[in-house]
């Protein structure tokens, strides 16, 4: 009998049955002189214990704003020693985080606060050409004539806290700096009687993810979900208490929020953060001054790494493992990060959001060829199917859509059952969209997406959310959106427009609607105009005949 594409990550240890805050007091207790974050861009360092102390004083001052387990917290804000501490102070307070793209836009932006309901927004100032301030004045213009107290907005009724990091903040905003005061004894007391009720399996994160269909949607995850992906990830690794992972990935995101600080706490290891973003000559910095042993990036990162370095004589010598995950990576890619950084142990991850979010990931042992070739095997604890279009598991080698189920798949997509019953189905299998097999070794390859999300340097962009705002424009007829592949990035935006008869427009005039109304990384980088779209006999675009003159054209 042939064998089944169905792989189990069975293991003799455990799952961790813990919260979050539970976790940290723990490694505090163990390893509280432990160094656990550096911020190097604020000159920030602290030790778990250190760590433990800030993220409770934090959360008692939640609470005593009037916040109370299971509300919403928005955070909006790149890499900070703020975001970090939000993270666990939300999590000790029973608060759920809603982490924002730094990217959106206000119309983004209002999207995320509806429809999960925030009742506080933490927010940096601003970042390169974005204000931050003056986009959430203008969305929740009650702010500038705010007086002490919860705010009355009328557009979202239960936003009731804008918090500000930094030195300086506009009128009706709260100081990030009073949440960092020495709480009083009545908020400590609600803390631990919060803390004594929390259980693993309370939600603890709400994280958007792009799919087909427009608006993104709020993966729910848990502290046991995410809690045990991070471990397991810190484990295929080989983390230790002496390691030091250099993470120039962003935090809003399960690569670093999961795969870095939920990696490193239970291993007691050291999360050192280069820069606000991402920046390739910060980051070799903290490779050599801080002595990490673990880099994390996607394929673009490590390509930029590679180019910045040319010529240098920088020591990487303690450098030894890592991830590479949110694209696939080419070979000739890996060979300079192993010759040039000697990673010789880094590791390849493959997930989605809603799975925490690794399902797959190679070992430490794993040869180049299938690091390259495949995303590994499957993690402890997770099961994963390889499924036709009617739901039957294929034959191992068999192309089909990846199915996951265990411990990591979400709660669900919040306040969203429908979408949820459409991933989920009744047996718990995450559907991912993602095709691909699974070898009689149980190593996954994926091979493409049943649907056209496109995937630009580990960033998840939904066409149809684009074509929504292109339609919006008075001089386009017709737009369709797909990804072509992009040496750097994976995949970059491309788009066909069909004008309307006796327009004027232009590729730069479709560019410049786009800018400053969504995020940068779903401006599409090649447009073309033209008088038609393929189409199947019943009229649905043919994206892929698209995608492949677009290809053609650019050889």
């Amino acid at each position: 009998m042939n064998k089944l594409s169905y792989v189990h990550g069975a293991v003799d240890e455990p799952l961790i049955y813990s919260t979050i805050g539970s976790l940290l007091d723990k490694v505090a207790q163990t390893h509280g002189d432990r160094e656990a974050v550096v911020m190097l861009h604020q000159d920030w360092r602290m030790t778990y214990a250190e760590l433990a102390d800030a993220a409770d004083a934090i959360a008692a001052n939640l609470l005593d704003l009037g916040l109370r387990p299971g509300d919403r917290v928005g955070i909006w804000s790149h890499n900070r020693m703020e975001w970090l501490l939000t993270q666990y102070a939300t999590a000790k307070a029973g608060l759920i985080l809603v982490t924002i793209n730094p990217a959106y836009r206000k119309s983004e932006l209002a999207y995320a606060l509806a429809k999960v309901g925030c009742r506080a927004l933490i927010l940096a100032d601003r970042f390169k050409t974005s204000d931050y301030h003056a986009m959430i004045l203008d969305l929740v213009p009650e702010l500038a004539d705010a007086a002490s107290g919860p705010l009355q907005a009328q557009a979202f009724p239960e936003l009731k806290f804008v918090i500000a990091l930094g030195e300086t903040q506009p009128p009706g905003f709260i100081p990030f700096a009073h949440l960092q005061r020495i709480p009083t004894e009545q908020a400590r007391h609600s803390l631990a009687d919060i803390t004594r009720d929390l259980q693993p399996d309370d939600p603890v994160n709400i994280q958007f993810t792009s799919g087909t269909t427009g608006n993104p949607k709020g993966a729910t995850l848990t502290h046991f979900n995410i809690v045990n992906n991070g471990y397991f990830t810190a484990k295929t690794q080989a983390f230790g208490a002496e390691d030091r992972v250099c993470v120039p990935v962003p935090l809003y995101h399960c690569f670093g929020m999961v795969l870095a600080n939920l990696a490193c706490l239970p291993a007691a290891a050291a999360a050192i953060f280069p820069s606000e973003s991402f920046e390739p000559e910060a980051t070799l910095l903290a490779l050599q001054h801080e002595g990490c042993t673990a880099l994390y990036g996607v394929p673009a990162m490590f390509t930029a790494l590679i180019e910045a370095a040319e010529g240098s004589d920088m020591d990487v010598s303690n450098l030894r493992t890592g991830i590479m995950a949110g694209s696939p990576c080419p070979i000739e890619l890996m060979k300079r990060v192993i010759a040039d950084f000697g990673l010789t142990d880094i590791t390849i991850g493959y997930g989605m959001t809603e799975t925490s979010p690794l399902s797959f990931q190679s070992a430490l042992d794993d040869t180049l060829d299938r690091r390259v070739s495949t995303v590994g095997r499957v993690h402890p604890h997770v099961e994963v199917r390889v499924a036709d279009d009617d739901g039957r598991t294929v034959e191992t080698g068999v192309e089909g859509e990846i199915l996951t189920r265990g411990y990591s798949v979400m709660l669900g997509y919040w306040d969203d059952p429908e979408k949820t019953s459409e991933a989920i189905d009744r047996h718990g299998w995450m559907h991912t969209g993602d095709l691909g097999t699974i070898d009689a070794h149980g190593y996954c390859q994926i091979v493409g997406r049943k649907k056209d999300m496109i995937i630009r340097g580990g960033e998840n962009i939904s066409p149809t959310e684009i074509e929504n705002h292109l339609y919006k424009h008075p001089d386009i007829s017709e737009a369709a959106i797909f990804g072509i592949p992009d040496e750097r990035l994976g995949e970059i935006v491309a788009c066909w427009v069909i004008p309307k008869p006796g327009s004027e427009l232009t590729p730069e005039r479709v560019v410049e609607f786009c800018k400053d109304h969504i995020a940068h990384y779903k401006v599409p980088a090649r447009v073309r105009l033209v008088e038609d779209l393929p189409r199947t006999v019943t009229g649905k675009i043919k994206k892929f005949e698209m995608r492949d003159s677009e290809i053609a054209r650019s050889r």
